[in-house]
């Protein structure tokens, strides 16, 4: 069968491309693909460029989604996305990121380009091509079977889905504060609730930790991609003036209790320093490569 590519439909494309992460995910995110729950959480996070939705690139083959150039938020970052057995396809859906989602302006374009340590082949071609590596991070995870952390919360403090207590104005001031944005949050709530319009979100997975006056001291979110067995935490934070008093590891040990009843076997985790001392293990390396050059 021939192979097209056009461009990504926001509308039409969205879930068919839930399902091709969700059938050609491997343990610890070896695959080269992203999460599920990643993709999903993109496109709900006040960040994402929907008006440059449709510059992502779409592979076909038979009416079938065979790969994904994308980016995360925005213009000038790309992931690249196959079906198993399709990795051939790399250096094509490069040329298109290298077009279509590169930053540009009057005298020069750049691209950054996301890929994992084990991704030999990609990695030659982008050397090949002029890119250089800049960064690298852990991606790592937490594997079920080593138990969960036990830590109790502090006096004063308790625990609560948002099934139980959706708060959006204090979900706003925690989020604002806990990612260091500063003490006073802005009034955008609106994006607050559009991170929770997500069709897999669900708030039976996402708790808040109430401090003593009532305001939330620490909010956490898991999902699930519905076919593999492991959980998505994304997003953790924690007010810096409730720091200190393991919120964070209560907060997590409760979801992967949930997340552990309906299948999972590990969970995903962030960069910081937190999550090794937590017990999370680094399982690959995501590279960022980037490249300037003129327009």
């Amino acid at each position: 069968m021939t192979i097209t590519c056009r461009r990504y439909r926001l509308l039409a494309d969205f879930e068919p491309v839930n399902q091709l992460l969700r059938h050609n995910f491997t343990k610890y995110q070896l695959s080269g693909n992203i999460p599920q729950p990643f993709w999903e959480y993109a496109h709900t996070h006040p960040w994402f460029s929907y008006p440059l939705a449709h510059r992502n690139g779409i592979w076909e083959e038979d009416g079938e989604i065979v790969g994904v150039a994308c980016f995360e938020m925005n213009v000038g970052e790309c992931y690249f996305i196959t079906k198993m057995g399709y990795g051939f396809l790399k250096p094509e859906m490069l040329d298109y990121a290298e077009q279509e989602l590169c930053k540009q302006d009057a005298s020069q374009r750049s691209l950054e380009v996301r890929v994992h340590d084990y991704e030999d082949g990609l990695r030659e071609q982008l050397l090949q091509r002029g890119y250089q590596q800049v960064y690298s991070e852990p991606i790592r995870a937490y594997d079920y079977d080593a138990g969960f952390p036990d830590r109790t919360l502090p006096e004063g403090y308790s625990l609560h889905t948002l099934e139980e207590e959706n708060d959006i104005h204090k979900i706003n001031t925690v989020l604002w504060r806990g990612f260091n944005h500063g003490d006073e949050p802005d009034d955008d709530l609106d994006s607050r609730r559009l991170m929770q319009s997500g069709p897999h979100f669900r708030k039976d997975l996402t708790v808040v930790i109430k401090a003593p006056d009532g305001e939330y001291a620490c909010y956490a979110g898991m999902w699930m991609d519905g076919v593999n067995d492991y959980a998505y935490l994304e997003p953790l934070c924690t007010d810096p003036q409730h720091r200190g008093l393991g919120l964070a590891t209560i907060a997590i040990a409760e979801l992967m209790k949930r997340t552990a009843r309906e299948g999972a076997t590990y969970c995903t985790g962030g960069v910081v320093d937190f999550y090794p001392k937590l017990g999370f293990k680094t399982v690959c390396q995501r590279e960022l490569w980037s490249k300037t050059w003129t327009a």
